[in-house]
C-alpha cells in the first residue's frame, strides 16, 4: 500500500460505462491512492449511483446546440475542480484538457493527459477544417503544459510526439480485465438465430467508418450469418434502416448498450468479432480499439482491417485474419473459409486464452505504473 496521494480524474461521459476509466480508477484505489472522479452523462436515462468515488454529472443540450452544450459541461466541470483538493489531475480526453490544465496549474498540482485518440484527426473532422484547425491550435497549446501524455497506442505516441513536439508520452492500451465470462448468454435463444448460422459480433459506438455496412453487403452473399450489435451511437437507426433496405433484417440485431461488469458475458455468445474500421482519417489508421482485446478476453476469434496495429496483434497472437476492407470478396472468403471449417475457428479460439494472459489490464497497468508513479 502506498501513501495517500489524491488523485481526480475527469472525463466527458459517464464513467461507469467506461473501461479505462473504471479500471484504473479501481488500480489506483487497490494502490493506496485516494482517488475521486468527475464524469458526465447526457442520456435520458436514470443515473446510477454504485460508486461514491464516482460522481456522475447530468448534462443537457447535446441534441439542441453542441456550443451550448460544451458551454455547460465546461461550466459544471469547472465548478467541480474548484472544489476538487488533487496532487494529480488526469484530463481523461481532449473536452477535459484544456479546463483542467487550468485549474491544476492554478492549485500547483500535476496534470496527466489521456490522448484516447487523435482528436484533430478523427474520422468525423475530415470534411470541417476549420474546426480541425481550432482543435490542433487548443491541443498544441494546453499538451505542452502538462506533466504527462498517455496514448492508447504506439503509432499514437509517436505522431504526437512529432507532430506536436513533446517527448516520453506512455502507451496505456485500451485493455480489458483478465477475466472469464461467468455466465454467457445464448444469442441463438435470445434472437431465434438457427444453429447453423455463424454469430457474427459488432462492438462498440455504431457511427460511420466501422465496416458496418461492409459486413451487411457480406452477409448478403453469405446467408448463414447472423450479426448482433451491441452498443448505440448516431447511426443506429440509418443503419437499421438500411439492413431493412438490403434484405438482411431478420438476421440483423440491435442488443443497445450492455453495462460494462456484464459485457463479458454478452462478448463471449457470439462466435466471432469483427473490427473493422475503415481507413479514412490518420486517427483511424492507427486504430487499436479496445472491442479488439474485448473478443481476445472472451475467448473470439477476431475479423480486423489491415491496419498495423490491429495487424500486429492478430498476427502475433494467432486469433483471427486480417482483411483490406475495401476487397470484400477478402471478407467473404475468410467468414466462409470458418463456416466451412470450423476447426480453424477453434485455433484461434484456443490461442485467444494464451493471448488473455498476456494482453489484461493488470499487466498494462504493473508496466505503466514506474512511469505514472517515478517517485514510487
Amino acid at each position: 500500500m502506498h501513501s495517500s496521494k489524491r488523485i481526480c480524474i475527469a472525463f466527458l461521459g459517464n464513467a461507469h460505462h467506461d473501461s479505462r476509466v473504471t479500471n484504473l480508477t479501481n488500480s489506483l484505489c487497490a494502490d493506496g491512492f485516494d482517488v475521486s472522479v468527475i464524469s458526465f452523462d447526457w442520456s435520458n436515462k436514470e443515473i446510477e449511483k454504485c460508486d461514491s468515488k464516482i460522481k456522475v454529472i447530468k448534462i443537457t443540450g447535446k441534441d439542441r446546440s453542441s456550443l451550448l452544450f460544451y458551454f455547460g459541461f465546461a461550466l459544471k466541470l469547472v465548478r467541480e475542480l474548484i472544489k476538487t483538493k488533487a496532487d494529480i489531475f488526469f484530463a481523461e480526453d481532449f473536452y477535459t484538457l484544456p479546463f483542467v490544465t487550468l485549474i491544476a496549474k492554478i492549485k500547483r498540482a500535476k496534470v496527466y493527459y489521456n490522448s484516447r485518440e487523435l482528436y484533430a484527426f478523427i474520422g468525423g473532422l475530415h470534411s470541417r477544417p476549420f474546426l480541425q484547425a481550432v482543435i490542433k491550435r487548443i491541443e498544441k497549446f494546453f499538451i505542452t503544459k502538462v506533466d504527462l501524455v498517455m496514448t492508447t497506442g504506439e503509432m499514437d505516441s509517436e505522431f504526437i510526439e512529432k507532430f506536436y513536439g513533446i517527448k516520453d508520452t506512455l502507451v496505456i492500451r485500451n485493455i480489458p480485465l483478465l477475466q472469464k465470462a461467468s455466465a454467457p448468454v445464448d444469442f441463438r435463444k435470445m434472437f431465434s438465430i438457427p444453429g447453423n448460422h455463424l454469430i457474427l459480433l459488432y462492438q462498440g459506438i455504431i457511427i460511420g467508418g466501422r465496416g458496418i455496412p461492409v459486413i451487411f453487403d457480406v452477409m448478403k452473399k453469405i446467408p448463414n450469418t447472423s450479426l448482433v450489435l451491441l452498443g448505440g451511437g448516431e447511426q443506429k437507426n440509418n443503419y437499421k434502416n438500411l439492413a431493412d433496405e438490403m434484405g438482411i433484417a431478420s438476421r440483423v440485431f440491435f442488443a443497445g448498450t450492455i453495462p460494462q461488469k456484464e459485457l463479458i458475458n454478452y462478448t463471449a455468445a457470439a462466435d466471432a468479432g469483427l473490427s473493422l474500421i475503415e481507413n479514412i482519417s490518420i486517427s483511424y489508421y492507427h486504430a487499436l480499439p479496445n472491442k479488439l482485446f474485448e473478443y481476445i478476453m472472451a475467448g473470439l476469434p477476431v475479423l480486423s482491417s489491415n491496419l498495423p496495429q490491429m495487424k500486429k496483434i492478430v498476427e502475433q497472437f494467432k486469433v483471427g485474419e486480417v482483411v483490406d476492407i475495401e476487397q470484400s470478396v477478402q471478407i467473404v472468403s475468410a467468414i466462409q473459409k470458418w463456416i466451412d471449417c470450423p476447426e480453424i475457428l477453434n485455433e484461434y479460439k484456443n490461442n485467444t486464452r494464451a493471448a488473455a494472459e498476456i494482453l489484461n489490464w493488470q499487466e498494462e497497468y504493473k508496466r505503466a505504473f514506474k512511469k505514472l508513479f517515478p517517485e514510487r
